[in-house]
C-alpha cells in the first residue's frame, strides 16, 4: 500500500501493485451445424469470479483514516520509512496477508490441472461422437442415392408404359383406366433397426408431396403449409428433405433422414405437342414432344462429335480493294488464316488492312472458292448505249448545230428561220450562251431541231458540245469577210465528230460580197463544195432579206435523209445537258437535248453527279409539256443542284440507282479535285514547272456567272492570261446571283468578286459595301478579260531601264570645311544633273554607285551643268575621290509591265 499525504495532512491509503491471479476461464469446442450440410467448430470460453473460501472479497482500495494530532509524539512507534522528494509513504504487508495469498496461488494450480484434464476428456468424447454422426450421415446418404435410382426405374418404366399406350390408343386420346395422378407421393423407407419413430405431427415427406397420415401436414412452400413440432429441427441440407432429430439425456444427436423423391419442387412442366385438343383440355398436362427430343439429340450428338464440317465454296464478290476482315467473312473464313496466308506470301498485315483486288483473288481461289471481281464504275453499266430492237425504231429529226466565227450572222440567220428576234436581247450583239430551237420546215412538215453556238474565241468547248450532239454542222461564213479563225475551229469540231458540213455563205446582199473568195479559202481546209467537185453542200443566203432559206431548210432534210435517222421512243430516255443554270425562282434548270427515248415528268434523271425527279419540261417556246421525244430541246426542272454542261442525262429506275451513281460520281470528282490540288510527285518537267510557280503572284477572284457554259468560257480564257509571275485564283466559281457567302469568303481572301450577267442580291450588296469589296458586272465576256487582264498587269514587277545623261572627269579635289571633300569637275560629254545616280569609274572598274549631294557653279547651286563647263560635285556618304577619276550620271526610269 502507498500512503500519500494531502495537503490537508491527511493520509490516503492506495494499492501501489494489483495482486491477482489469471481469471478462471472454462474453454470448450462446439460445432454448429447450417443448411446445405455446412458445419463449423466454434471455441466457448466460460469465465468464473475467483473466490477465497474464507476470506472476503478484496477491495480495491482501502482508505485509512489519520489518527488524531497528539501534542506531543509517541516515542515508541518509529517513523516509516519516506521516498524522498515524493511524499509517498510505504507500508509492508503483514503475516497474514502473506499466508492468504499463498495459500490462493496453491489453490489456483490445483485447480488450473483439473480443468486441463477434464477438457482433454472431454475434446476425445466429442471426437467419439462426432465419427459416430459422421458415419450416420454417410449411411444415410447412401440408401438416399440407392432410394432414387429405385424411383429413376420406376419413373422409365411408367415412361416406357404411357408410350405404348399412346401408341395404342392414338396421339391426343389416353386410357381411361390409367389416369395421370396430380401429385404422387413416394413411399417412405423402412427405418433403421433401432432408430426412433418420429413423433406425432412431423413431417417426413419431401416438399411438393403430402403425406397419409392424419393430422399432418408436410406440405413445402411450393406446396402449402408446413407444420412442424416443436420438437423437430431441420437438417443441414434443406434440398435432402427436412430431417429429424432427437437429442438424447447424453446430448447425442440421432437424426432421421426422409429419402428423396426424384420429383422437382414446383408445378410440373407442360410438354409434348400441341394440337386443338390439347389445347382446349386444359386438364390434360402437356409432355416433351418429339421435335425437341430429337433437337436435343442432335445437338449432344453434335457437342460429342468432332468430325470436320464440309466445306462450303461460295462465290467471292471482290471489288478493287477490299479489308482483310471482309474479304474473311465473304468467304465465311477466320480472318486468322487469312493473315496466315498472307504472311506465307511475305506481307505482314492487321486484320483492317486494305488489300488490292488481285491479292484478294489469289487468296480467295487458294481456300477453293470462285471469284467475281467488281469496279466501283460498275453502277453505270447499262445507263448508255442500250441496243434497240431494229422492230422498234422510228424516223426522228434531225439535229442541226449552227457554227462559224463571230459576227458572221449565225444567230440572224437562225432567226430568220424561226421567224424570232434573238439578236436583239444579246449583249453587246453576239452570241454567248448556246440554244436549242425546233423549226418546221415549210415544204415537207418535218421538224428541224437547230443548236445555235457562240464564235467568240473563248467559247471554244461550247462549240465542241455543239459538234458532239449534232448530226449536221450548218458552217456559216459571211461572204465580206471570208474565213476566220473560229471558222477553221469549227470545221475541226465538224472532222473530230465525224458529221457532215453543209456550208451556208452568208451576208450576199452586201455590195462588197465575195463567194468565190470563201469557196476558194475553204479548200485550203480541206472542203471542197460540190461547185468545185467536191461532196460539201454549200448555199448562199441572207439572213437579212430571207434570201434562200428555204432552199437551206431543203438541203438539211436531204441530208438527213440520206442520214436515216431512226430511235425508239419507248425506251428510257437519254440525252446531252446543252446548257444549264441556277434560277433563282425556279432552281437548277438544265438545257437538255434528248437523243434517244421520251422523257416524261416525273421520271428519276441522273446528270453527271446531280440527281433529281423531273418537275416540269418546258420546250424552246416557253410551254409546259408533259414529255419529250427523240431530238427535242427542252428545259428540265427538278435536279438537286445544276450540272455540268455537256453532262450525258440517263433515267433511273428507282432513286436508290440513282443514288449509287451519283455518289461515285462525287467521289471521282473529289479525287480528280485534289490530285490536281495536291502537289503529288511527277515527272521532272513537272516539278520544274511547280518550283517556277512557286514564287509568282496571285490575283483572287470569284466568278458568277448565269450559265455553266459561260462559266467555262470565262475560266478557260483567265487561266490563258496566267504567265510565271503572275497568275488568276480562282477562290470559287458557281453559278446563280451573288450571296452573302461569296462576299464573306472575298474578305477573308481580299478578293474581287465579278458578276458575268448575274447580280448581287440585297443583303450581299449591303455586306459588300460595308467591308468594302468591290464587285464588278460584266455583260460582254471580252470587257471582263480585258479588266482581269489590266488588274492582272498591275501585279507584274516594273521594268527598270537605265538613261546616261553625261561623263565628268575630275581635275582637283577640294578639302571644304563642314562640308568634306567636293571634286572640281570638267563636263566632257551630255550634261550633269542634280539628284541623278552617278558611278565613280576609276581605272575603268566601278569603285561607288550613288547620288550627286551638290553641284555647283562657282557659288551658287545649280540643277545642271552643260558640256565643257567646270563645276563642283560632292557624293552622298562617299569622300574617296581622287584625281583623274571619271564620274558617269545617269538616270533610271520604271516602266510599267503589261500582259
Amino acid at each position: 500500500m502507498v500512503d500519500t499525504k494531502t495537503p490537508g495532512d491527511k493520509k490516503l491509503s492506495v494499492p501501489s501493485k494489483t495482486l491477482s491471479l489469471k481469471p478462471r476461464v472454462e474453454t470448450g469446442t462446439v460445432r454448429q451445424s447450417f443448411s446445405h450440410g455446412r458445419s463449423k467448430s466454434v471455441v466457448v470460453e466460460k469465465r468464473g469470479k475467483r473466490r477465497i473460501d474464507g476470506t472476503p472479497e478484496p477491495q480495491a482500495a482501502e482508505v485509512v483514516k489519520p489518527a488524531p494530532v497528539a501534542p506531543a509524539p509517541a516515542p515508541s512507534r518509529p517513523a516509516p520509512p519516506r521516498n524522498a522528494g515524493s511524499g509517498v509513504v510505504l507500508r509492508t504487508l503483514t503475516e497474514d496477508e502473506r499466508s492468504a495469498r499463498a495459500s490462493a496461488l496453491a489453490d489456483a494450480k490445483v485447480r488450473e490441472v483439473e480443468e486441463r484434464r477434464q477438457a482433454e476428456e472431454e475434446a476425445q468424447r466429442r471426437a467419439v461422437r462426432e465419427a459416430a454422426e459422421r458415419a450416420e450421415r454417410e449411411a444415410a446418404e447412401s440408401r438416399r442415392k440407392a432410394e432414387e435410382e429405385r424411383h429413376r426405374h420406376e419413373d422409365e418404366a411408367k415412361r416406357k408404359a404411357e408410350t405404348e399406350a399412346k401408341k395404342r390408343f392414338g396421339e391426343g386420346e389416353q386410357p381411361q383406366s390409367a389416369p395421370r395422378p396430380a401429385a404422387a407421393a413416394p413411399s417412405a423407407p423402412a427405418p433403421r433397426p433401432g432408430a426412433p419413430a418420429a413423433r406425432p405431427g412431423t413431417s417426413t415427406a419431401r416438399p411438393g408431396t403430402t403425406t397419409t397420415r392424419p393430422g399432418t401436414s408436410t406440405q413445402r412452400p411450393g406446396g402449402g403449409p408446413l407444420g412442424r413440432a416443436p420438437a423437430v429441427a431441420a437438417g443441414p441440407d434443406e434440398d435432402d428433405g427436412p430431417r429429424q432429430i432427437r437429442r438424447g439425456p447424453g446430448g447425442a444427436a440421432r437424426p432421421v433422414v426422409a429419402p428423396k423423391p426424384t420429383h422437382k419442387p414446383g408445378p410440373q412442366k407442360e410438354r409434348g405437342r400441341l394440337t386443338v385438343v390439347t389445347a382446349l383440355n386444359a386438364d390434360e398436362v402437356r409432355e416433351r414432344s418429339i421435335a425437341s427430343f430429337r433437337r436435343r439429340t442432335q445437338r449432344l450428338k453434335g457437342h460429342a462429335s468432332n468430325e470436320p464440317k464440309e466445306k462450303l465454296i461460295r462465290e467471292v464478290v471482290i471489288p478493287e480493294a477490299i479489308t482483310i476482315q471482309e474479304l474473311a467473312n465473304r468467304m465465311a473464313e477466320r480472318a486468322v488464316d487469312v493473315i496466315r496466308m498472307l504472311m506465307k506470301q511475305g506481307a505482314m498485315h492487321k486484320i483492317t488492312d486494305v488489300i488490292d483486288a488481285d491479292t484478294a483473288q489469289l487468296i480467295a481461289e487458294e481456300l477453293g472458292h470462285t471469284v467475281k471481281r467488281v469496279a466501283a464504275s460498275d453502277v453505270e453499266e447499262g445507263l448508255f448505249d442500250a441496243i434497240d430492237d431494229s422492230t422498234d425504231t422510228e424516223t426522228r429529226s434531225p439535229v442541226v448545230t449552227v457554227m462559224g466565227h463571230v459576227d458572221h450572222g449565225k444567230t440572224s440567220l437562225l432567226d430568220a428561220l424561226r421567224h424570232a428576234n434573238v439578236v436583239s436581247g444579246e449583249a453587246g450583239g453576239i452570241t454567248q450562251h448556246i440554244g436549242a430551237y425546233q423549226v418546221v420546215s415549210p415544204e415537207s412538215g418535218k421538224k428541224i431541231t437547230f443548236i445555235d453556238t457562240p464564235g467568240h474565241a473563248a467559247f471554244t468547248a461550247m462549240r465542241a458540245r455543239g459538234a458532239k450532239v449534232t448530226d449536221i454542222v450548218v458552217l456559216v461564213v459571211a461572204a465580206d469577210d471570208g474565213v476566220m479563225p473560229q471558222t477553221v475551229e469549227a470545221i475541226n469540231h465538224a472532222k473530230a465528230a465525224r458529221v457532215p458540213i453543209i456550208v451556208a455563205i452568208n451576208k450576199i446582199d452586201k455590195p462588197d460580197a465575195k463567194p468565190e473568195r470563201v469557196r476558194t479559202e475553204l479548200l485550203q481546209h480541206e472542203v471542197q463544195v460540190e461547185s468545185f467537185g467536191g461532196d460539201v453542200v454549200d448555199v448562199e443566203v441572207s439572213a437579212k432579206n430571207k434570201t434562200n432559206l428555204d432552199k437551206l431548210l431543203e438541203m438539211i432534210a436531204l441530208q438527213a435523209d440520206i442520214l436515216d435517222l431512226k430511235t425508239n421512243s419507248e425506251r428510257p430516255a437519254e440525252g446531252t445537258v446543252i446548257e444549264a443554270k441556277l434560277d433563282r425562282g425556279r432552281g437548277p434548270v438544265a438545257t437538255v437535248l434528248v437523243q434517244r427515248g421520251t422523257l416524261r415528268v416525273g421520271d428519276i434523271i441522273v446528270a453527271g453527279a446531280e440527281m433529281g425527279r423531273v418537275r416540269a419540261l418546258i420546250s424552246d417556246q416557253g410551254e409546259t409539256v408533259q414529255e419529250a421525244g427523240p431530238s427535242v430541246p427542252v428545259e428540265v426542272l427538278g435536279f438537286n443542284g445544276p450540272p455540268e454542261a455537256g453532262d450525258r442525262l440517263a433515267v433511273v429506275e428507282n432513286e436508290a440507282r440513282a443514288r449509287q451513281v451519283t455518289s461515285y460520281r462525287a467521289h471521282q470528282k473529289r479525287e480528280n479535285a485534289a490530285a490536281s490540288i495536291s502537289g503529288m510527285r511527277g515527272s521532272l518537267e513537272q516539278m520544274m514547272s511547280q518550283l517556277k510557280t512557286a514564287g509568282r503572284k496571285e490575283f483572287p477572284l470569284i466568278i458568277k456567272a448565269d450559265v455553266q457554259g459561260s462559266l467555262e468560257a470565262i475560266l478557260g480564257s483567265l487561266e490563258k492570261l496566267g504567265t510565271d509571275e503572275v497568275a488568276a485564283r480562282i477562290l470559287h466559281a458557281g453559278v446563280g446571283g451573288i450571296s452573302e457567302s461569296d462576299v464573306t469568303l472575298a474578305e477573308g481572301f481580299n478578293a474581287a468578286i465579278i458578276g458575268f450577267s448575274v447580280r448581287a442580291n440585297k443583303e450581299a450588296a449591303a455586306a459588300a459595301k460595308r467591308n468594302g469589296i468591290e464587285i464588278r458586272y460584266y455583260n460582254i465576256i471580252y470587257d471582263l478579260v480585258d479588266d482581269v487582264k489590266k488588274a492582272m498587269s498591275g501585279l507584274l514587277a516594273p521594268t527598270l531601264r537605265e538613261t546616261m545623261l553625261g561623263n565628268a572627269s575630275i581635275l582637283e579635289i577640294f578639302n571644304i570645311s563642314k562640308v568634306g571633300k567636293v571634286a572640281g569637275c570638267r563636263v566632257t560629254d551630255g550634261t550633269v544633273e542634280r539628284g541623278a545616280n552617278v558611278r565613280l569609274i576609276r581605272d575603268n572598274v566601278v569603285v561607288h554607285e550613288g547620288k550627286l549631294s551638290t553641284l555647283k557653279r562657282f557659288k551658287d547651286e545649280v540643277k545642271e551643268v552643260q558640256s565643257g563647263q567646270e563645276c563642283g560635285m560632292a557624293f552622298e556618304n562617299y569622300h574617296d575621290m581622287r584625281a583623274g577619276d571619271v564620274i558617269e550620271c545617269y538616270r533610271v526610269e520604271t516602266i510599267q509591265r503589261s500582259l
